[in-house]
């Protein structure tokens, strides 16, 4: 059964304009600017179609080339949209050049020279669709792994539109039979285009949704350091590749010092304005390879690729930072101390026998005079045991004698 042209450009103008439709309704609901960029585009798309199947060929050369400059704007609209999506004001100079450049061509043209303007357009298109997949491309480093459907739609698009071009020559196509069915061929794609765009826009931005819900749930929103599954989740892995390389690892346990009586004199939002000073010093002075996350109300930890000599260095580097911050609270200068734990640990060491270990180090801070920072002597033997002991000192009972499974002191 044959195709006819104008049944496939109705087809083209419907799919397309619910399409837009659907994405402006769902750009609206979600509050995505770049989804109602992309409704828009294929709203206009539409417009541009149903015009030029209608009057394009009844009202000349002229008005045929200002229909199709529409659709050249809406394929703008398309790579602006993905500009959005990344954060990028969307580019004016580039939502129109495309169209001027066509229109411009066509002004100047001879009337007969219709495959080069055919050939003109075409590259245009390509241009957009590559610019388009470049935008969407650009996600590839980031925790987004279906990358692929993102270049290779546009790219067939763009293929698609080139084929004339590229065998247009080799086929001499005196009989107008190749022209022919590459319209055919191209409408059919332009739907097919039309609905894999859709399907890629609503992948990205589904994927983007789901990792933003993930750092919700793995961050703490006031200091923006991980919260204690996100730390503890990053470490798992942290610990597991350093294992790979038999390198040792690190554990650092951060208490400020007296943080109750900063919120008992001066009031919770001071007190969180100093947790966040702290976040602050912890993530200024470790490097960018090292964990850091708040696991508590005033306790912060850290996780360190090194052995625990240089995980001291840093510790000692936090702390003097901390305390040289020189924090005022109503004009009253207040004391920025912290005590630290220090704990390291062979290749393979679990993260809870570290924090064990570290905890242990940090009490012993606190009851040497705090604004120090102590090393555990050796790892827990039992972490049962340990929180045990933990369990008694918080209830004030007598603390495990040194020799005993777990360091104290």
């Amino acid at each position: 059964m044959a195709l006819d042209s104008m049944t496939l450009d109705i087809v083209a103008t419907m799919v397309a304009a619910l399409l837009g439709a659907m994405l402006l309704h769902f750009g609206r609901q979600e509050n995505t600017p770049a989804l109602r960029w992309w409704g828009a585009a294929y709203i206009l798309g539409a417009v541009a179609i149903a015009l030029w199947t209608l009057v394009g060929e009844v009202y000349g050369v002229v008005v045929s080339l200002f229909l199709s400059a529409i659709g050249l704007v809406a394929t703008a609209m398309v790579w602006n949209a993905a500009r959005v999506f990344h954060g990028k004001p969307p580019s004016v100079i580039g939502l129109v050049l495309g169209a001027l450049v066509w229109i411009t061509s066509g002004m100047l043209l001879d009337p007969a020279a219709q495959s080069l303007r055919l050939t003109i357009g075409a590259a245009i298109v390509v241009i957009y669709a590559m610019l388009t997949a470049a935008e969407l491309w650009q996600e590839r480093r980031r925790t987004l792994h279906r990358r692929w459907p993102a270049l290779i739609v546009p790219a067939m698009h763009g293929f698609v539109l080139m084929l004339p071009i590229l065998l247009g020559n080799m086929l001499r196509d005196a009989d107008g039979a190749f022209a022919a069915a590459w319209v055919t061929i191209f409408s059919i794609e332009l739907v097919l285009y039309a609905v894999g765009t859709v399907f890629v826009i609503f992948m990205l931005v589904s994927e983007r949704i789901v990792s933003a819900h993930k750092r919700a749930a793995t961050t703490d929103p006031l200091t923006g350091l991980l919260n204690r599954r996100g730390f503890a989740d990053a470490c798992a892995q942290l610990i597991a590749r350093e294992a790979r390389e038999q390198r040792p690892v690190s554990v650092l346990i951060f208490d400020i010092d007296h943080f109750k009586s900063i919120n008992d004199r001066f009031g919770h939002a001071e007190g969180d304005t100093v947790l966040k000073l702290f976040a602050d010093v912890v993530v200024n002075n470790l490097r960018l390879t090292d964990l850091s996350g708040r696991i508590g109300g005033e306790e912060f930890a850290a996780l360190l690729p090194c052995s625990i000599e240089e995980a001291m260095v840093a510790a000692e580097r936090v702390r003097e930072a901390f305390a040289a911050s020189g924090v005022v609270c109503e004009e009253k200068p207040v004391d920025t101390t912290v005590s630290i734990g220090v704990a390291g640990g062979p290749a393979g060491t679990e993260l809870d026998v570290l924090l064990a270990a570290a905890d242990t180090a940090l009490y012993k801070a606190k009851r040497s005079g705090r604004n120090r920072v102590e090393a555990a002597s050796e790892l827990p033997l039992s972490l049962e045991r340990y929180r045990r002991q933990r369990a008694a000192a918080a209830a004030g009972a007598p603390p495990v004698q040194p020799g005993q499974a777990v360091v104290s002191s």
